[in-house]
């Protein structure tokens, strides 16, 4: 007997297609997410063939969102977002400002009304969560000051377009442009109390609720859900503590929705950050990761679903202005901003490549628009098109940028060196020019080690390598580790050991070994390949948490795998058999200069 399953058929055909194109975009050198979106064109109405559940699709996505901001919240303090309120709050307002001015003058220019027109400049203003995320992730930026602002700089973002959503409606019904709700709890207020509250008590009462959600979740947030999860913890059940994880993302991410009326995402997003404070947040950010990973696959492919490809033959001069509002305008806006502030040039150009592109909100902000009669058809079809080709474009951006940086780098010290400055004034600007913290040069060192990742494992490498009086460097790509090797006088690499440019800059091929000490197998065996294929007289030794990490690793050239768990088994078996086959007495060597061993965190986090 057939049944209709709109649900799984969804999810099956968009996760199916986009691993298949996805592999095939990977395979083109290109990211995957550029063919998870036309995935999403496939299974979409304007295509022919199978077709989507259109209504589920971006309940499934919003889901990815949910978690993919639970996770960003879990590596984010409030220590961290409240060290970039400085550059993150003026710097989102100023750039929103820009972009909303920009779309305006082309709503304006197309003859839209104005309330149109600011929709759409809105729309076109705000970057994707997904999509920044996805990029900073891809190289490992999330952690660094570069990543802390992007990060901050989107929250910020989210907490206006939370108030723009409240505030559309309420000026669509005052200004007789649309057919308007009106927002529910000023709404029930008004009749309660007879009082007409107009736009500022609206305006008033979003910031009182946001308030009041940010408030509950620093005060009694911080206490109760680090406590659940130790009590989930203590109970031994993995299942219990993944369920918990994701009953917790997921359920104060929907209540923030529904009681605050504070985006899924947002909500999530505090959910993580008061988790974080708790030792357990790297075993939780590992439980969320598989379904972080597949429902965020299924956003890219709710947004090709949402793409109508006739529209770049229709309106491809409307389609150009789009685009070059959202990846040239917003860009360069963002750049200006992040040296207005005095940031290094590295700063600049990563936050202006991060948010060069429109997503989500974006989205919703369209439908809200076209639903109240403000905005027209067109200009839901703009935002659409100009989202999948930022998107698409974004990796293009963030190349172009690392290309820039070396010129402008070079191009701002001649200035320096032809301006007939004062002596003074000179060294100052001098002084300015100098390379970035995070900016990496290549080692002078030879027949040394080299160490990858200075977590637990490396942390405990390291120390014996360097009380050995061994030459190693570390290549590590977190601000706060590096700024601790640099206080011991350990020389550092930022960036990701998986770049071929980086193990460059380690002079892989004057080096005596490799100890690759993360966790996540795939970047290590990619790391071992690339050591075999430029020195193969190296020693490779790395770390592995199953038989088949330590059959994959030694295919791809690593000559040492440790795994974990074998060790600390041999450990115990030792210590056994000095008790019942009376051995030699045991010394648990708890000297002042041992280094214990530690329990290695699950693989992909340390």
């Amino acid at each position: 007997m057939p049944h209709d399953t709109p649900l799984i058929s969804t999810i099956v055909g968009g996760i199916v297609l986009a691993f298949i194109f996805g592999a095939f975009a990977h395979r083109l050198r290109m990211p995957p997410l550029v063919g998870y979106l036309i995935a999403g064109v496939l299974v979409g109405p304007h295509t022919p063939g199978y077709v989507a559940d259109q209504s589920l699709a971006p309940e499934l996505a919003e889901i990815g969102v949910i978690l993919l901001m639970f996770g960003v919240g879990l590596h984010f303090s409030l220590k961290d977002l409240l060290s970039v309120r400085g550059i993150a709050v003026p710097g989102a307002i100023v750039q929103i400002a820009f972009a909303t001015l920009l779309g305006w003058g082309l709503g304006a220019f197309m003859g839209w009304s104005t309330g149109g027109s600011l929709v759409f400049g809105l729309a076109l203003s705000v970057a994707s969560t997904v999509v920044l995320l996805k990029a900073l992730q891809e190289r490992r930026l999330v952690e660094t000051e570069r990543g802390r602002i992007a990060v901050g700089w989107l929250i910020v973002e989210d907490l206006a377009m939370v108030l723009a959503l409240v505030l559309i409606p309420a000026a669509a019904s005052i200004g007789g442009e649309g057919h308007a709700p009106v927002e529910p709890l000023s709404a029930a207020l008004s009749s309660l109390f007879d009082l007409d509250l107009g736009i500022g008590g609206m305006i008033a009462m979003t910031l009182v609720k946001v308030a009041l959600f940010v408030a509950l979740m620093l005060v009694f947030g911080r206490k109760l859900i680090p406590w659940t999860m130790h009590r989930i913890a203590h109970t031994g059940s993995r299942e219990l503590f993944r369920l918990g994880v994701l009953a917790i993302a997921l359920g104060v991410a929907f209540g923030a929705a529904k009681l605050f009326g504070v985006s899924l995402a947002l909500g999530a997003f505090f959910a993580g950050m008061v988790l974080a404070e708790s030792e357990l947040s790297h075993r939780a950010a590992q439980e969320s990761l598989p379904l972080r990973d597949a429902f965020a696959v299924l956003f890219f492919v709710s947004v090709g679903m949402l793409f109508d490809p006739n529209v770049l033959i229709d309106k491809p001069l409307p389609i150009l202005a789009t685009i070059f509002i959202i990846v040239i305008g917003k860009s360069v806006a963002a750049f200006l901003i992040v040296l207005a502030f005095k940031k290094p040039l590295g700063t600049a150009l990563t936050i202006s490549a991060s948010l060069g592109q429109i997503g989500e909100f974006s989205f919703i902000l369209a439908a809200l628009g076209v639903e109240l009669g403000l905005l027209p058809e067109e200009g839901r079809d703009l935002i659409l098109a100009g989202a999948i080709i930022s998107i698409i474009l974004n990796p293009l951006l963030f190349f172009l940028c690392d290309r820039m940086r070396p010129l402008l780098d070079g191009a701002k010290r001649e200035d320096v060196v032809a301006d007939p400055a004062p002596a003074a004034d000179a060294i100052a600007a001098q002084e300015e020019m100098l390379p970035e913290d995070d900016e990496v040069h290549p080692t002078a060192l030879s027949g040394h080690a080299i160490l990858v990742g200075y977590g637990r494992v490396g942390s405990i490498v390291g120390q014996n390598l360097k009380s050995s009086a061994t030459p190693f460097l570390v290549i590590e790509d977190s601000d706060k580790r590096i700024g601790e090797l640099k206080a011991q006088g350990i020389e550092t690499l930022s960036g990701n050991a998986v770049m071929r440019e980086t193990l460059d800059l380690a002079n892989l091929s004057g080096a005596r070994s490799i100890a690759i000490a993360i966790p996540n197998a795939f970047e290590a065996c990619r790391i071992a390949e690339q050591a075999r294929s430029v020195n193969p007289s190296i020693l490779i030794v790395a770390r592995a948490h199953s038989d088949a990490e330590v059959d994959e690793l030694k295919q791809y050239g690593a000559d040492t795998v440790i795994m974990g768990e074998r060790e600390i088994a041999l450990g115990m078996v030792d210590r056994l058999a000095q008790v019942h086959h009376e051995s030699v007495p045991y010394e648990d060597g708890h000297g002042p200069d041992t280094i214990m061993p530690t329990d290695d965190p699950p693989p992909g986090r340390e």
